[in-house]
């Protein structure tokens, strides 16, 4: 073995950590016998990763080992367009994942870009030219640049990916429902959307809506189409229960502090799981007296024992990839 440590050999009379170092010295090779500039800092992280079997597993896949050798190479350029242009996996999402990490690729709004591509390709299967522009104009002009409003340069999340997604495919269905019974959005009448609404096969009708009700605004149509009205959660927790849960939460040290300062803040300051998730230590003021929150414009004092949770939470945090610094995560 190389490193000096104590450690059961392999096969390749190597402990786990040098075969890793020699395996990625391989795959990084640019063709001279050195690692590539820009993939200097991947190594680096790879090599010392706290599980470097996982990693040795990682690389033994087909897709992470070609596409690391061609990168290294230059066979493929080192750009997100490149992997843009390769077929969508989930192994090749978290390569990218980790490109990023370790600083060869630039950060970016992952989940919106992977909605304009999805946007693109599904619109591109449309047969009809006078669809496939509606719900371009729709979808792009519309829902993303909402979206992206709405963000203001903060990253996309997973529901709102999965909303607009769920919106563009609500379009889709009304538009091939329509064209099943020979009429289109511009000459359908109002007893057609009347019939789609009492359906009983019909579904995602308040998705529905909301294309019906903005192709109305942009005057491609002239119907009504009915809100569909939210009566809340099918069961309301009452007051009880809810400090009932609050007061655990507050006192068991069983749980973990994620887990407790999450949930405290649903149950006593009503934040959304989605906002909750986005908080950073940089929405943390802790002073010797006090701890303040960011939850909007206006930082809240947290009340003890949440404040000491808090900063708990903030001196133990540990990202949750292997790979990576793991005490860095903001």
């Amino acid at each position: 073995m190389n490193c000096g440590g104590i450690e059961r050999l392999r096969v390749s009379g190597r402990c786990t950590r040098c075969a890793l170092d020699h395996r990625l010295r391989q795959l990084l090779d640019d063709g001279s016998g050195r690692i590539r500039t820009e993939l200097r800092g991947l190594h680096e992280t790879l090599a010392s990763a706290d599980r470097p079997q996982t990693v040795m597993d990682w690389l033994s896949k087909n897709t992470a080992s070609a596409v690391l050798a061609d990168l290294a190479t230059g066979t493929r350029p080192l750009t997100h367009q490149a992997l843009d242009e390769m077929p969508h996996s989930k192994p090749l999402e978290h390569l990218r994942s980790v490109l990023v990490a370790t600083g060869a690729l630039p950060a970016r709004d992952e989940h919106l870009s992977r909605l304009e591509r999805w946007i693109h390709a599904t619109l591109d299967e449309r047969g009809g030219r006078d669809d496939r522009e509606l719900l371009r104009r729709y979808a792009l002009w519309h829902l993303l640049r909402r979206l992206r409003q709405r963000n203001n340069g903060t990253p996309t999340t997973h529901s709102q990916f999965a909303g607009v997604r769920q919106r563009v495919r609500a379009a889709i269905a009304l538009l091939d429902w329509l064209h099943a019974r020979e009429v289109t959005l511009a000459s359908c009448r109002q007893a057609d959307i009347d019939t789609r609404l009492t359906s009983p096969d019909a579904t995602h009708l308040a998705e529905a809506g909301q294309f019906v009700r903005w192709a109305t605004a942009q005057r491609v149509c002239a119907i009504e189409y009915p809100a569909v009205r939210w009566h809340g959660p099918s069961r309301t927790l009452d007051h009880d229960e809810r400090w009932k849960h609050a007061k655990r939460l507050l006192h068991d040290d069983s749980l973990r502090p994620e887990d407790r300062v999450a949930g405290l803040l649903l149950l006593l300051y009503a934040q959304w799981p989605s906002a909750i998730s986005r908080l950073t230590v940089d929405d943390v003021d802790a002073t010797d007296h006090q701890v303040r929150l960011r939850l909007g414009q206006t930082p809240i004092t947290l009340p003890e024992p949440l404040a000491s949770l808090t900063r708990t939470l903030i001196a133990t945090r540990r990202g949750h990839a292997v790979l990576g610094e793991q005490g860095t995560s903001p």
